[in-house]
């Protein structure tokens, strides 16, 4: 099986966020895709197969658990698609029969997501104080990701979290993820955030496009507008843009391809 490794959202290899493409040439069962996946050990696996023309089934695996959207997979995907064929818009569908419409943009591609809403929660102190935080802003839940959106004041803050994981993980159940985010103090960005998810992935991750389905809505109300520019301030880092439009998310990035390969199936 045609397998390659694309580091996203950077156009530095080493950066960003690490996702494996897998191209199957026949039918592969959950169980299989599931322990390829942990196999590799990435944030997230995509299996990805032409439909007709360019348009593909896209489905995302993490070490643990099969998830049904993924940014930064994705974008990986994208990439390797545009760089072996001669397409320059692909369409994906995702496990839920949601549409994914990608197009190249000069040496970037852009993504059209959809939006989520988020609403009210409580966050109990056990989860604050496994991630280390001194004092929250505010804090809103994705019911669509399962995931918990923690605002702090500071992104220097941010960056410096070095959370409990174990304690984290047991400080909550049912959820996804949790996802930390603070205003920029650059004045090349807007917002900066990062991606805890124990419960479903990796301890971090890296670099996340899929939870800009809420969260470039979130500060775009905060912050009056709909261009966004976003910087993950995780070991790796990295970096996006977003644009809000109605019921739509489009995510602009780029990816590096660091490996292609040949995983041995039989």
């Amino acid at each position: 099986m045609k397998t390659y490794f694309v580091d996203s959202f950077t156009n530095e290899k080493f950066k960003g966020n690490p996702a494996a493409v897998c191209l199957p040439e026949d039918e592969l069962d959950v169980a299989t895709m599931q322990s390829i996946a942990t196999e590799i050990g990435f944030s997230e696996t995509a299996f990805i197969k032409q439909i007709t023309d360019n348009t593909y089934s896209i489905r995302f695996f993490t070490p643990k658990i099969e998830i049904p959207l993924c940014g930064h997979a994705t974008l990986a995907s994208s990439k390797i698609i545009f760089n072996t064929t001669s397409f320059d818009s692909i369409k994906f569908i995702n496990c839920e029969n949601v549409e994914l419409l990608i197009e190249k943009v000069k040496n970037k591609i852009k993504m059209q997501f959809p939006v989520y809403d988020t609403i009210e929660t409580t966050v109990p102190q056990k989860m604050i104080d496994a991630l280390g935080i001194s004092e929250i802003a505010n804090k809103r839940y994705s019911p669509k990701n399962k995931i918990i959106l923690i605002e702090i004041e500071s992104a220097m803050e941010l960056a410096n979290l070095k959370p409990d994981f174990t304690a984290l993980l047991n400080s909550y159940t049912g959820i996804n993820g949790v996802l930390v985010t603070a205003i920029s103090d650059s004045k090349n960005f807007d917002f900066h955030y990062r991606y805890f998810w124990p419960w479903a992935g990796t301890n971090e991750d890296p670099v996340t496009g899929g939870i800009q389905t809420f969260l470039t809505k979130y500060w775009a109300t905060k912050l009056n507008k709909t261009k966004l520019n976003a910087y993950q301030s995780s070991v790796r880092t990295g970096t996006m843009s977003t644009e809000l439009l109605q019921d739509n998310v489009f995510i602009l990035g780029e990816a590096v391809t660091v490996l292609e390969g040949e995983f041995i199936l039989k």
